[in-house]
C-alpha cells in the first residue's frame, strides 16, 4: 500500500536541499511531485499502472523533454521512498537538429527590448543586458553583487560547482552607473523594493510586459532565452564550444549543443552557398 502524504513530500523536499540541489531545482521536483499526489489524492494504493496512465496524461499536454522533466522527478521520488518499481521509462526522443524560428531570440528583438526597457525600467534594461552579456542564468543574478562589479568577475556557486564569470568592461561602466544612483554599498544588484534579489518569478513577469511594449512575441521572452542568444553570438565568433560549455558551467557539452543551435532556415542558407547544384 502506498499513498503519497504531505509528511513524504516534505521529507524528499530536505533530502533534495542536504543533496545542494539548487532552490530552483527543488521547487520543481516538489511541484512535480505535489502535481502527481493531487491527481491521484483519493486512491489509497498507488501502483505503477497509474504511473503510466498519468505518463500518457502528460503527453497529451506537454512536449517531450517536458515530459521527460516530469518523469525524472517522479522516478527520483519514488526512488527516495524506496517503491522503485513504480518508475517508469524517459520518453525516447530523437535528437534535435534544428532550433525553432518561432522561439529563437534574434539580436533585432534583443534590441527592440533594450529601447522600450530604456525608457520605462532602467533595473529590467540592465538586467536583460547583464544576462544577454555574461551568459549566466537567471537563478545565478544574485551573485551579481556590488563587489563583483568593482573586481569585473561574477563569482558563482550552482549545483556545488564554483565558476567564474566576466563582466564586459562596458556593461560595468552601466552597471558602476547604477549602483552608485541606487546607494548599493554591498551584496545583490538587482533587488526587490525590500532589498532582496529579484527572483525568476518577478523577471518573468516584466520580462512579459516588456515584451508587448516592444513589439516581440511573448513566446521568444523568457530570461533563458538571453542566455541562448548569448551562447550562439559567442559560438558565431568563436567556434569553440569547450570553452563555451566552461563559460556557461555546462558539463556535458551535448548540452552546449542545444544552445548552439541554428534554425532550419540558416541551415538552408548555409546549403544554398555551396553551390553544388547547377542548371542544365
Amino acid at each position: 500500500m502506498i499513498k503519497i502524504t504531505n509528511e513524504m513530500v516534505k521529507e524528499f523536499e530536505a533530502k533534495l536541499y542536504l543533496d545542494e540541489k539548487s532552490k530552483a531545482t527543488v521547487e520543481k521536483y516538489i511541484r512535480d511531485v505535489c502535481a502527481f499526489a493531487r491527481e491521484y489524492s483519493s486512491k489509497n494504493d498507488i501502483e505503477k499502472g497509474d504511473v503510466v496512465a498519468y505518463k500518457q496524461k502528460l503527453c497529451e499536454r506537454y512536449a517531450p523533454a517536458s515530459v521527460n522533466s516530469i518523469i525524472s522527478s517522479l522516478c527520483s521520488f519514488f526512488d527516495f521512498i524506496g517503491h522503485q518499481e513504480l518508475k517508469v521509462k524517459s520518453l525516447k526522443i530523437q535528437r534535435q537538429i534544428f532550433a525553432s524560428e518561432e522561439k529563437e531570440l534574434r539580436r533585432s528583438e534583443y534590441e527592440k527590448l533594450l529601447f522600450a526597457a530604456k525608457r520605462k525600467n532602467e533595473r529590467l534594461y540592465l538586467l536583460i543586458q547583464t544576462i544577454c552579456a555574461t551568459g549566466i542564468r537567471v537563478s545565478e543574478l544574485r551573485y551579481v553583487t556590488a563587489e563583483a562589479v568593482k573586481t569585473g568577475k561574477i563569482r558563482i556557486s550552482n549545483k556545488g560547482k564554483m565558476r567564474s564569470a566576466f563582466i564586459p568592461p562596458e556593461l560595468g561602466k552601466l552597471l558602476v552607473s547604477y549602483i552608485r544612483k541606487k546607494g548599493i554599498k554591498t551584496g545583490s544588484v538587482f533587488v526587490t523594493r525590500n532589498g532582496n534579489p529579484l527572483d525568476r518569478s518577478n523577471i518573468w513577469s516584466e520580462m512579459k510586459k516588456l515584451a508587448k511594449r516592444a513589439g516581440v512575441s511573448a513566446s521568444k521572452i523568457f530570461p533563458h532565452n538571453l542566455r541562448h542568444l548569448f551562447a550562439r553570438t559567442f559560438y558565431s565568433l568563436s567556434r569553440d564550444i569547450v570553452k563555451l560549455a566552461d563559460i556557461l558551467g555546462h558539463s556535458n557539452i551535448n548540452t552546449t549543443r542545444i544552445y548552439t543551435m541554428e534554425t532550419g532556415k540558416n541551415h538552408i542558407l548555409q546549403l544554398d552557398k555551396l553551390q553544388l547544384v547547377y542548371r542544365n
